[in-house]
């Protein structure tokens, strides 16, 4: 939901981006604007004469972000809330570092851009894009990283599951939403890069692998 007039807000108590700060950093998941529109009223961080508490959060968690351009890490928006995240022009120096992510072979890749693309949608679906049968291995591996997630089921014969992609999707592409998806070959090349630490094969189907975090 677009929160508009962000700017016509009153000053922004100290306090109330030290708790957004604090709130954020303490989650492991992407914190969304609500939560923390929520925490603020109940510290009664947001002035009286404020009307709207979600924008006055939203300038709030601006301000925060702001503080944090040109730093180690950064505050951004990112599947459906706000999360802190590496530096992009760090990140490929802490792939050398860190554990190297597990990596995801090019067949499973392509599968998770189908379903990205076209969910919901079934397994046959799936196939019948790739044009090659789908092996329950690669719906295992992208179930277990929670790329995806059942959607219910198709109601032909069979009732077959439907699959779509999960948050944790969007969390691992760096995506506000499924709207900001790049075009399929741009999602299948441009793997962010704390994903793309592997270059090496690996058997299946292409045998060329790309990574993702545990």
């Amino acid at each position: 939901m677009m929160i508009s007039k962000v700017q016509d807000v009153p000053s922004l108590p100290e306090e109330a981006i030290r708790l957004a700060e604090a709130l954020i950093f303490a989650e492991t998941e992407p914190v969304r604007l609500s939560r923390v529109s929520e925490l603020l009223a109940v510290r009664q961080l947001v002035p009286e004469k404020v009307e709207d508490a979600a924008a006055f959060s939203l300038s709030v968690l601006k301000n925060l972000s702001a503080r944090y351009e040109g730093r180690g890490v950064q505050l951004v928006e990112i599947a459906g809330g706000w999360q802190f995240r590496t530096a992009p022009d760090l990140a490929h120096v802490l792939t050398r570092v860190m554990e190297r992510p597990r990596r995801l072979p090019r067949a499973v890749m392509e599968t998770l851009a189908i379903i990205a693309y076209h969910q919901p949608c079934t397994r046959v679906d799936v196939e019948e894009i790739r044009g090659v049968t789908l092996g329950q291995n690669v719906m295992n591996t992208l179930i277990e990283a929670s790329l995806i997630s059942p959607r219910g089921r198709k109601e032909i014969p069979g009732r077959p599951v439907l699959w779509g992609t999960t948050p944790d999707f969007l969390r691992y592409f760096g995506l506000r939403a499924l709207s900001d998806l790049p075009a399929r070959e741009e999602l299948l090349r441009d793997v962010p890069p704390l994903l793309s630490a592997a270059s090496t094969a690996e058997s299946e189907d292409d045998g060329e692998a790309v990574s993702v975090p545990e």
